[in-house]
């Protein structure tokens, strides 16, 4: 907590007033970084036809969540350490996983409805292509270390959703 304190230009015991721990300050910027991609998130719906159609509404979530942009960069950089920190840490474990199956349900639930309305081919699985849409997300420490350009992974992830509605939009 003395670093985050240095580097945020407060003492120990500011930092302390508002988080008796560092495992409280970590579950609050957790849900701090989830409220950012969310209002990112909103703002790029607000952005699309409305009613929006279902590949765009992937489209928008995913690319969210990739560090395409500063802000985007920032959350995603704080995931990843959230990720690496949850992995030793029961408690946070058990938050950092609530919100992934909580977004990982919002998209099968979002694939369901499209595979229901024939916009995705019936004979496709909603869990299986729920987890291959998530995939995409895999491109952030790739983005992150500069091993491909935004415009490739944008490219794949544009070929991956046109593939997934091509026969049934």
């Amino acid at each position: 907590m003395r670093e985050v304190a240095s580097e945020a230009g407060v003492s120990l015991g500011q930092l302390q007033h508002y988080f008796s721990s560092r495992a409280e300050m970590l579950a609050f910027a957790i849900e701090f970084a989830a409220d950012q991609t969310s209002q990112r998130v909103a703002q790029g719906m607000a952005t699309l036809d409305q009613p929006p159609h279902p590949r765009d509404v992937l489209r928008v979530v995913v690319v969210e969540l990739l560090p395409l942009r500063p802000d985007a960069r920032a959350t995603s950089r704080m995931n990843a350490a959230y990720v690496l920190e949850a992995m030793h840490d029961p408690a946070l474990h058990r938050q950092v996983a609530i919100g992934l199956r909580d977004g990982r349900a919002m998209i099968e639930h979002l694939i369901r409805q499209a595979v229901d309305h024939g916009q995705i081919p019936a004979d496709r699985d909603p869990a299986i292509e729920t987890d291959l849409v998530l995939a995409l997300t895999g491109f952030a420490p790739l983005l992150e270390l500069n091993v491909i350009e935004p415009h490739a992974a944008l490219a794949a992830i544009d070929q991956h959703l046109d593939g997934l509605f091509c026969s049934s939009s």
